[in-house]
């Protein structure tokens, strides 16, 4: 039988690796609301560097999601920079302000910043940048790191990066997969990743008080005659479902898959009176260019932004863009 190809390498600048071996301790910091690959890619990253002498940290700003709360040492992470790290390492975050409150830029702003990210809204915000937009997933770029520097991936680490692989490709069934990223995971699972158990557990497990937001938001469901669904949720709805998380745990994924439809939105009431927009769409019609004029960014078809506003102030202005992208498409 002939054995697969190992899957073809993307490059990392040789500077990347330079910067890595110059540093003792170093905060690795992923975006606000975290998503599988946000986790996943940090925990990878921390424990490869903790295997090569660094003091890595994992920070993150908000709660680790529910659905990869299971992962080991998802309660290292800490909600602050400690104050006497050489460098930091943002990952899987296309502007500074996503990194939220633990990143002070009077405090830390004279550090190196490391920025490794796959979103092609990316800003180049860091001193070293990596951006890779070919990556399906920072997870997927933490594999190529990894292999460029000939570090081990133990069947941990390999559990981490194919967890952040899968759910950022909803288990491999985005349009950007290819035969590289299927022969990354197929070498993930040789190292030993359970890609069984990561898919049970990622996927096919919600929190009860998830489906009791769902059943409270999807009464409120709009759909606009350009081939838009949308819906909200509410402070009011998280607090009668019990539900405190503020993402939508993939409700916008689930309504986008609505037959006819080209784009789905969610737009998400947060606790300091700004809206969280999530953006889904069709493969052809890329959301990511209204998620970055609106101050946010993302993939083509899977993107979001936070903006200042009420629900009934950011609903109407995001809809007239997302039409004006719509008919921008069609005339093209």
């Amino acid at each position: 039988m002939n054995t697969p190809h190992p899957p073809e390498a993307l490059p990392v600048p040789p500077e990347l690796g330079d910067a890595l071996e110059g540093f003792e301790t170093v905060a690795v910091i992923t975006h606000v609301a975290p998503d599988g690959d946000a986790i996943g890619s940090t925990l990878g990253l921390v424990h490869l560097l903790r295997e090569q002498g660094k003091q890595a940290i994992p920070i993150c700003q908000d709660p680790v999601p529910y659905q990869v709360n299971w992962l080991p040492h998802v309660d290292e992470f800490q909600r602050t920079i400690p104050p006497d790290v050489d460098a930091i390492i943002s990952i899987d975050l296309s502007d500074i302000d996503r990194m939220g409150s633990p990143y002070d830029p009077e405090q830390f702003g004279h550090l190196p910043l490391i920025n490794i990210d796959h979103h092609a809204t990316n800003t180049l915000f860091g001193t070293v940048n990596w951006v890779e937009p070919r990556a399906v997933a920072a997870c997927e770029m933490v594999y190529h790191l990894a292999r460029a520097q000939n570090w081990p991936l133990t069947p941990r680490v390999a559990t981490y990066i194919l967890t952040g692989l899968l759910t950022d490709t909803r288990g491999l069934r985005t349009a950007n997969v290819n035969a590289r990223v299927m022969h990354v995971a197929t070498h993930l699972v040789e190292l030993g990743a359970p890609i069984g158990e990561i898919t049970e557990l990622t996927f096919n497990r919600k929190p009860l008080s998830l489906i009791k937001l769902w059943a409270l938001a999807l009464p409120h469901l709009h759909i606009e005659k350009e081939g838009i669904i949308w819906t909200i949720i509410t402070e009011a709805m998280r607090e009668e479902a019990g539900h405190r998380e503020e993402n939508d745990g993939g409700l916008v994924s689930f309504i986008t898959a609505a037959e006819g439809m080209l784009v789905g939105i969610v737009f998400t009431e947060k606790p300091d009176g700004r809206v969280n927009v999530s953006f889904r769409s069709r493969p052809g019609v890329d959301v990511s260019r209204v998620a970055f004029a609106l101050g946010g960014g993302g993939h083509p078809q899977a993107s979001g932004a936070t903006l200042n506003g009420s629900l009934d102030d950011v609903i109407p202005r995001v809809l007239a863009q997302v039409k004006e992208m719509l008919q921008h498409a069609g005339e093209a």
